[in-house]
This record gives C-alpha cells, sequence and structure tokens, in this order.
C-alpha cells in the first residue's frame, strides 16, 4: 500500500506526514498539486500548512487544485483520505467534509498540546462497511484519550444544529476534545469528522507532530497505524 501526500505551495508539514506513514510501516511519496494523476496510490494524505498562503480563507484555493480533483475522485471510489489541520479546512472546502473551520474564539493562534477522544462510527449508517473502512474511521482507539499538539488560527469547527444532529445520529464525529480542553471554541467540542461512508477522515489536531518520543508524545501513531489498518 503507497500513501500520497499533497504538497501546495505554503503547505509545511507534508514531509512530517511523510515521515509519519513510514514511522508506522507505510510507504508515502509527494504529490504536487498540479499533478491529476495519483500515480496509483491508495490513499491520500491532505496534510497541514498555509496552502495558497490562506488567500480568500483556508483552504478555498487549494481545492480548486487538479490533485484534488483526483482526491475527490479516489474518496468516491471508497479510497481512504485523511486531512490534517489546513487538510481539514481543504476537505470542508471541497465539499468532502461536512462544516466549515473558522477563526479561533479568540482570534489569537494557537499551539499547544491537546487532549482528544476518538468515536467509533455507529453501526446503524448506511452505505458501504467494509471492514478495514469501520477501522479507520474509529481509529482503532475509541474510548481512548490521545495528546497530540495543534497549531492553528482558523480551528474552530462550525455547523448549523440540523447538519450537527445529524453527524451526531450517523456517528459523523470522529474527534471530540476532552473535557475543559476545547481550544478553539468548536462547536460540541468537535475536533474531527468523518463522512457518512467513513473514509474520508478531518481532524484539526496533528497527529503527525506525535509519532516520536522525543516529541513528547507518539499518540499520533494511532492514527496512521489506523491508515495502515484501513489498507489491509
Amino acid at each position: 500500500m503507497i500513501w500520497g501526500v499533497l504538497q501546495f505551495p505554503g503547505s509545511c508539514d507534508e514531509r512530517d506526514a511523510l515521515h509519519a506513514c513510514k514511522v508506522v510501516g507505510g510507504e508515502a511519496r509527494l504529490i504536487w498539486h498540479e499533478d491529476r494523476d495519483l500515480g496509483g496510490v491508495g490513499g491520500v494524505v491532505v496534510p497541514g500548512g498555509f496552502s495558497y498562503g490562506d488567500y480568500l480563507r483556508p483552504g478555498a484555493i487549494a481545492r480548486f487544485s487538479p490533485a484534488m480533483e483526483a482526491v475527490a475522485e479516489l474518496a468516491a471510489a471508497g479510497g481512504p483520505v485523511l486531512g490534517i489541520c489546513n487538510g481539514f479546512q481543504v476537505l470542508c472546502e471541497a465539499g468532502l467534509l461536512p462544516g466549515a473551520l473558522l477563526r479561533n474564539e479568540e482570534l489569537r493562534f494557537i499551539c499547544k498540546q491537546a487532549d482528544l477522544i476518538p468515536l467509533p462510527r455507529t453501526s446503524d449508517v448506511d452505505g458501504p462497511k467494509t471492514q478495514a473502512g469501520v477501522e479507520f474511521s474509529a481509529h482503532q482507539h475509541e474510548g481512548a484519550t490521545l495528546s497530540i499538539p495543534i497549531k492553528h488560527g482558523e480551528g474552530r469547527y462550525y455547523a448549523p444544529d440540523d447538519v450537527l444532529d445529524e453527524l451526531e445520529a450517523k456517528g459523523q464525529v470522529a474527534y471530540r476534545y476532552a473535557a475543559g480542553h476545547n481550544p478553539n471554541g468548536s462547536v460540541r467540542d468537535i475536533a474531527g469528522v468523518r463522512n457518512e461512508r467513513g473514509n474520508v477522515v478531518g481532524l484539526m489536531p496533528h497527529p503527525e507532530h506525535a509519532v516520536d518520543p522525543l516529541t513528547g508524545s507518539t499518540d499520533g501513531r494511532k492514527v496512521f497505524e489506523a491508515l495502515e489498518g484501513f489498507a489491509g
């Protein structure tokens, strides 16, 4: 299984994402934003950073890149896609995930450690449900608390109440900030969501920065191990 990691002008975490994929035993390679052909990769990571300088708003320009057209096709075919921070913003702008990411509640850039709770997908969701897809969505560690760093200025998740109710009912909330650890004012403490099928997941925290003991936590490995579990 080969993973593709997108690279936009202004992205800054693609090398860390490559490293994280390799740490858990995967193979990964960079995909330039102008490449319409993903080169046969089985899954994609859309990394963090400031794609296209965050002009207009984060992710608004990146969603129109040729590579994202190919990512949308991969997702529609059931391939796994993980969006991290700016990548989460890109996936929301592209309509691959519901909701939007707004300016942090206190209008400040935040860089700190955050405690996350991974949430499983509910069993009553309609649509294709391969075992691997369920593993990827639940990230294989439901009920655990993960310590993963955040660094963002526009990380406040928002969706209208009716959309939020639907996300809750269909098990599309993939991560919540632990009680008392919501750093940006995200509605219902939501830190990450998934699509209905469960193969597209986005989260604001950076698991690729938590794969080495020297960084203080290796909990980010669990997210990338789930990617490999999907492939398997």
